[in-house]
Order: structure tokens, then sequence, then C-alpha cells
């Protein structure tokens, strides 16, 4: 097993050099390209040694202002280079050569396909050549990249281009220069033969920005939504934060290799090509939002990460919980509000929650890591915005832009913490957010106890807070904001939506008192989910329905409808004789009947709670309690709501044809509503539903239609499953991001033999261990999206996720350390499935080549 290699935010210090500047040659080869890296660095303590990083390189030569340095004058030990004695100030070259086709870790530089590309963050720059590879340490790059003519005519680094031309031997060179500094985790350098999309964006300045999108030969249609996307983005930046791009020109490059989703290199963002490439008859709705999101959050990280960054990697929020935030605004100023923010919360109630509860929680800037890649999490991307989004709530629109213009003015070009933001946000604001800072230590899920009384001689009702806050050390209360709606018992709404009113519980325990309220008001908590805490309060049922008729909120009437359903799931997991609740059946034909309402919310109010908020609930997990009370409440809304299910789905098939702006909201109903008409699985609905979901297939002019009706007929194993999963697969066989929803579909196969038949397809020509949207799509779908047959009680689905994840810490560590999730949080199932998870870990943690990404997860997990 690899070395403990814990790093700690307590044991932080300045760095003992710097690098104002770096040039860098590139030789490209595809199995032996040489790097020359010239440095200027200045010495910042005297007498300590020069340290730099380096992983996987073979060194050519080392040079202090053009001296060869003998074997004697430094060393390489425990990925790095040491030099003992070093000028004051110099210049520092260092020639390597890598082997990108080797690359299979993706970090660093690695051939993509047919081109060569670079993934510097958190770490991969040390890949490259022997550096400072940490945020704080910024600097001016120069690059020239130097290849094949034929095979690399596009050669792409950050910045604007200062020079180009021909070389011998049908070699071309092209040089880049950044005018900012920047740290080498958002250097980027790509080198292929692509097809190249153009577009130019006047920023309000009236300076002309060019915009140009490359992608695989055949797919430059495909990328003119994310084009658009990149110009709202921009548009939207200026007009909401004052913010204005900064170079001539903004590259995007979308490769099929890739780990994360798109990173923010300055000047030319790599993606996954998922994030970019689209069209009507290859990409989804949801797609099409993943798209406009990502390009969105990958051009604000212009200001928030890039010229402005981390000190650290502990402060990752400060630029992550941010940018996601902005990223957030923008989808909701766009779209809609209300569903944006619902599918925001509902990560958060699942995947979050979930990871607090794990033994991999950590506060959004952790105090000890040993991988970085491991925390690149929902807690620090989703709950950092969280947190970013309550400031936005306790200061306002006016003066949290206040904040952020004091943070630009005063941070702008500098590495910086979270202290330093919270500090800017709190002076321009004019706001004391000192105990707020707390929410950056915190790790863990707050919860907040609220209960009522009513003085009916004098009209007031009392709410009284009470804050649970095990997760600080000192046992100090936390700063958060609760949004309260008062509504009365005939439905009308004493404050909220036209009166709005936050409280702000800032102590262990606080009363809030409200004047002339009429006894019976419902009390409507944690309106928007102001705050990513658990809220424990006394609401009946029929409080909850009376919020769903009544509320003027949007994100509370979807809360209530799923309370009531998470409620009746709960009951019946517990009982040998199941039933359903009749308010459950009047809240869903509330639903039902709702004409106002946008159809995506009345699908969202409608969609069961996923199965892993449900595990979040309860301790030991009562898994096939669980499911098979889900299944019930499922079958019985639509046994009893039947003709309503139908009614309303029929208006969705007649309304579409005609339907525009609201189209993508009508499928996602019709897909929830054609999932209840699959429910009750008797002879008449299936034969009834195999029909419509042939049918809708047959007729799918776009991707969402054809596989919403693939994915219905997998859940429910209709009998056209087998035909239509084979048209689907022969049709685009040949493409892989839409063979990848075939993938997942395969992955979440409820029968007995989902294994057998996610094996088969790994033997399917277009499944790639090497790309990571294949992994994920498939073994991925099977251990985080099937509960039902990963959490087989005989464990094979834990056997089979370990024999994957071991030939994946040799290939992938990154993805493997992602995939392993769903086994860390062993000790909260039954003692049959604690026991057989937690075998299947320790087998991983006795493997001697444990990556540390692996290492850190699996002792984590194995420690509780």
């Amino acid at each position: 097993m690899s070395q403990d290699t814990t790093q700690y935010l307590k044991d932080y210090t300045t760095p003992d050099y710097l690098i104002s500047d770096i040039g860098l040659e590139f030789e490209l080869n595809e199995t032996a390209t040489v790097v020359t890296a010239i440095s200027n660095v200045t010495c910042q303590r005297a007498g300590a040694p020069l340290k730099l990083d380096g992983e996987d390189l073979e060194l050519l030569s080392v040079s202090i202002n053009q001296h060869a340095l003998e074997a004697g004058e430094y060393r390489l030990e425990d990925n790095m280079l040491l030099i003992e004695e070093v000028p004051e100030t110099f210049e520092l070259t260092i020639v390597t050569q890598i082997n990108p086709s080797e690359n299979t870790k993706l970090e660093g530089l690695y051939i993509a396909g047919d081109a060569f590309c670079t993934q510097c963050e958190a770490q991969g720059f040390r890949r490259i050549t022997y550096y400072l590879d940490r945020p704080d340490v910024m600097a001016i790059y120069t690059t020239k990249v130097i290849a094949d003519r034929d095979k690399y005519p596009f050669l792409l680094s950050n910045g604007n281009k200062i020079d180009s031309g021909e070389l011998d031997g049908n070699r071309h060179f092209a040089t880049w220069q950044d005018p900012h500094k920047k740290p080498a985790y958002l250097f980027a350098l790509v080198a292929g033969d692509f097809d190249l999309l153009t577009g130019e964006y006047e920023t309000r300045s009236g300076r002309k920005v060019a915009l140009e999108f490359f992608v695989d030969k055949g797919n430059k249609e495909k990328a003119t939504y994310a084009l658009g996307a990149l110009q709202r983005s921009m548009k939207w930046d200026e007009e909401r934060f004052g913010l204005e791009y900064d170079l001539d020109i903004y590259m995007v490059v979308a490769v099929d290799f890739f780990n994360m989703g798109a990173m923010e290199n300055k000047g030319l963002n790599v993606f996954n090509s998922k994030y970019v490439l689209a069209d009507k008859e290859s990409a989804t709705d949801k797609d099409f939002h993943g798209i406009e999101s990502v390009i969105g959050h990958e051009y604000f990280h212009n200001w928030t990460g890039n010229r402005i960054t981390c000190r650290d990697w502990f402060q990752l929020s400060l630029k992550e919980g941010l940018t996601v935030f902005r990223d957030q605004e923008f989808s909701s100023d766009l779209g809609s509000r209300a569903v944006n923010r619902i599918d925001a919360v509902k990560v958060i109630r699942s995947h979050q929650f979930s990871e607090d509860a794990s033994p991999m929680a950590h506060p959004i800037r952790p105090e000890a890591v040993m991988e970085m890649n491991n925390f690149y999490t929902v807690t620090v991307y989703n709950k950092g915005a969280e947190v970013i989004r309550m400031i936005h709530t306790l200061l306002g629109e006016d003066r949290f832009q206040a904040g952020m213009r004091e943070y630009v003015s005063q941070f702008d070009g500098m590495a910086v913490t979270c202290d330093d933001f919270v500090n800017a946000m709190a002076t321009g604001s004019g706001v004391d957010l000192a105990q707020f800072k707390r929410w950056y230590q915190q790790k863990g899920t707050p919860i907040v106890t609220s209960t009522q009384s009513y003085d009916a001689r004098r009209r007031q009702l009392t709410l009284t807070l009470e804050q649970e806050f095990t997760g600080n050390s000192d046992n100090s209360p936390l700063h958060i904001p609760i949004n309260i709606e008062l509504i009365s018992p005939t439905g009308e709404i004493l404050s909220g939506k036209n009166s709005p009113r936050t409280l702000e519980l800032i102590d262990t325990e606080q009363s809030f008192t409200f004047d002339d309220i009429e006894q019976g008001t419902t009390a409507v908590l944690l309106g928007d989910f102001s705050a990513p805490i658990k809220l424990k309060d006394t609401q009946t049922a029929d409080d909850l329905v009376h919020i769903l008729s009544y509320s003027r909120n949007d994100i509370s009437r979807w809360d209530s409808a799923q309370q009531l359903l998470t409620k009746v799931i709960l009951e019946n997991s517990k009982q040998i004789t199941m039933s359903i609740d009749d308010q459950l059946l009047v809240a869903v034909n509330i639903v039902l009947n709702d004409n106002d309402s946008d159809p995506a919310l009345i699908a969202l109010a409608l969609e069961l709670p996923a199965d892993m908020a449900l595990f979040e609930l309860e301790t030991p997990i009562n898994v096939d309690g669980l499911l098979a009370a889900k299944q019930f409440v499922k079958q019985q809304i639509a046994l009893h709501c039947h003709d309503a299910l139908r009614l309303r789905y029929e208006r969705c098939v007649e309304e579409l044809p005609l339907a525009t702006s609201t189209s993508s909201a009508l499928r996602s109903l019709k897909m929830v509503l054609m999932s209840y008409l699959c429910a009750p699985a008797t002879p008449e609905s299936v034969e009834y539903m195999d029909g419509e979901i042939a049918q809708q297939f047959a007729d799918a002019k776009e991707m969402t239609e054809s596989i919403n009706a693939l994915t219905l007929a997998c859940q429910y194993q209709l009998p056209s499953f087998e035909s239509l999963s084979d048209i689907f697969s022969s049709r685009w066989s040949e493409n892989g991001l839409v063979m990848d929803k075939w993938f997942m579909t395969i992955g979440q196969w409820p029968a007995s033999d989902a294994i057998e038949r996610v094996i088969d397809a790994m033997n399917q020509p277009s499944f790639s261990w090497q790309n990571p949207n294949r992994v994920r799509s498939l073994i991925g779908a099977f251990a985080q999206g099937n509960a039902k047959k990963f959490h087989q009680i005989d464990g094979s689905g834990y056997r089979y996720l370990t024999q994957q994840l071991i030939k994946l810490n040799d290939i992938n560590p990154q993805i493997a350390a992602r995939l392993v999730t769903p086994l860390l949080s062993w000790h909260k199932f039954d003692e049959t499935r604690s026991a057989l998870m937690k075998s299947e870990l320790t087998t991983l943690a006795k493997l001697p080549t444990l990556s540390k990404d692996l290492l850190e997860k699996v002792t984590l997990s194995l420690s509780q």
C-alpha cells in the first residue's frame, strides 16, 4: 500500500521561491515529447533548498543561468527535484521528456483520440516538467508548440498568439503568451486536427473578442449551441456582475477523453465533448441545459478562479463554490429559477447530505488532504455554492454586488483564501460576517428543530428554533438564514413573497414572535432552501397539503409534495402490510390538476424521492423495505389516480406538437406521467404502455423522446425493450456520447441478470476502459443508480464493483476513486450488507499498488 502523504491546512507556509515568468517549448511526439522550461526564479527565504515537483518525468538536463548542473549538484527523490544551493535570483532551465501515449491517468500531457491535450488541475503540471506546482506561485507564461504540420495543424495554448511559422521536416510552430499571471494548474496545450467553429463577441467597452470552438471532424454544427451559450455567458457576466473578458480570443476544445466536465484554463478551455456537442437528434433537453451551465461555469471562472485564484488547495471552494453559485444564477436568470433551484436542492439533499454522513465528510474548506483530486466534491462545489447563496440572502443583491466589487478590486491578480473573500464581502457590504465564517470550518449537516406556540389572547405566534452543531469543535452556533412564509387557515399569505422575511438564527436556541396572527396559521420555514440544513418540525400531512395548496413559493410547494411522499414511503418501509395515505392522494390530485404552474415544476413535484435521498434518512438503512415501499407507493398512486394521470398524459401528447418555449417542460412531465402509468404492471397497463412507448420511440425526432422511451422500457422490463435497445445501439454505435446513454440504461437494468448484462455491454466495441465517460456511464450507473441490484443481499454487486476498481486503479485512479463512493458508507447498512461491503474495501486496502486516490478513501472508510 502507498505511504500516507497527508497534508494539513494548519501547516501552510508561503513558498520559498517565486517564479515571475516561464517560457515553455514543446517538441511534440506521441511517445517522446521534449519539454524545455525556462523560469525566472526569486528566492523568498534565504538558505532554503529549491524543491520542484515532478512525476513520471525523464530529466534530460538542469541549468542555472545557462550553466549545466552536474549530477552531484542536484538530486531526485520522492517525486521532487532538489537543488541545495542557488542564487537569490536566477534563470532556471529544465529539459524533460515524457510519453503522452502511455498517460492513461489523463493528467498532465496525454493523447486524447488523435490530439495532444493537457489537464493540470489540480497537480498535473508536475507531469510535464519539474516546477513549483502550487497555486500561490503565479507567473506569466509564454509557450512555443512545435509539431508535425499535417497531423497537428492547430497548435493552441493560453493567452494570445504572438508568433507562428514553418520549420524544417514538415513541422510548424505557434507561440502563445498569456499576459495575466497564473498558477501552473491553469496551463493548457492542445494540438490536433479539428473542425473549427468561429464566432465573435463585442464587450461592453467595444472590444471584439474572437470565439473559437475546436471539435472532432464532422461535429462543427453540433457546437453551435455551445457558442451561443458562451456569448450569453459573456453578456450576463457583464450585466449582472460588471465583469468583462480580458483577452483577444476565447478558445474551447472538445475532447472525448477527459476526467472532468471541463477546465477553465485561461483563454483555452478544454471540455469533455459531452458539454459542447449537441443537436436535437443526438442530445436531450438535459444535455442542452448541461452545456449552457458548464459553458457558463468555465467562463465565469475567468474572474472567480483565474484572475483571482486559490492560495492553496484547501481553499478550493473559494473558486468553485462561488462559480457554481454564479452558474446557478446564470441558469436561473435565463431559464426557470424555481426549476433550477429545485435541481440544486436535490443534489444537496441526496449526494451532499450523504457525503456529510460518510467517512469522507469534510468542511467546504478541508483541513487535511492526501490526494487533492478526492476533494473535488459536492461539499466543496455544491455546499460551497449554498454558503455563497446564504451570504447573498443575508446581504441582498445590491450589497452582495458591492462585496463582489470589493473582492475583485482588492485581490485581482492574487492567490487568496476563503477568509479573504468573506472579509471583502463584509467590507463591501458593511455587514458583519465574522460568525458566518464558521460555515467554512464545520463538516456535517446542521440540524434545526422548529417548535411553535400560539397565544390566543395576544394573537401571537412564537417560533422557537434550536440548532445542533456537533460538527464544530468549539460548539459555537452558526449564522443561519431561514426564510419564512406564514399562511392563514384560509390561505392568505401573511408573509413571504409579497413581504419577505428572513429569520437570522445566530444562537443555539432563539425565539421569534409574530403579532396579529390568526390561530391555525401554518409556518413554512426554509423557503427557497435558504440554508443547507435538515429541518425538523411538527408539520402534519394536513399542513403539507395546505402549503401545497396556498404557498406562493414554488420551492415550498414542491418540498411539501416531496415531504408527503417521503413520509408515506418511510412509514410503509417498516410495515408488513402497506397502505396508502389519503392526504397523499389529495396532494397528487392537486398537483395533477394544476393548470397554472410550469409543467416542469409539476413533474418535479410528482417525482418520487431518489433512493440515495431515502437512504440518508435512516440508519441502519433498510434497503429492501425502502425500495419495496417506494414501489408500492408508486403503484398505489398509479391505481388511485389513474384517470387524472391518463388525462394529464394525453394533454401532454396533444400539447407537445404545438409547444415552443414549453416543449422541454412538457417532455419532462410526460416522462414522469408515463412512469406512473407503467407502474401497476397489470396485463392491461403493460400492453397499453408498451405500445405507447414503442410508438414514441418510433416517432421520436429528438433524443429526449427516444431515450425516455428506452429508459422506461428498461425500468419496467417491457416486452419491447430488447428490440428498442438493439435499434438504438445499432443506430448510434459510432456516436460515443449517445452510446453513453445506452450504457447508462443497461447499467440500470433492474432484473436478476443485471450484472451479466453489464458485463456483456463491456464487451461492446464502443466501450473503452480509457474513456471516463464510458466507464462512468456503465459501471457508475450500476453502482450509483441501480440500488436494487447493487445492494443485492448476496454481495454480488459489491464484488463486481471491486473487480472493476482494481482494474481502474492502474488505468485511471481518479475515476476509480469516484466510483468507490457507494462502498464507503458500509457502516450505515444492515449487518449482512455492512460485512460484505467492508470485506470488499479490505480487499482494496490490501492491494500493493493502491493509488493515493483510492488509499485515502478506503483508509478513511475502514477507520469508521
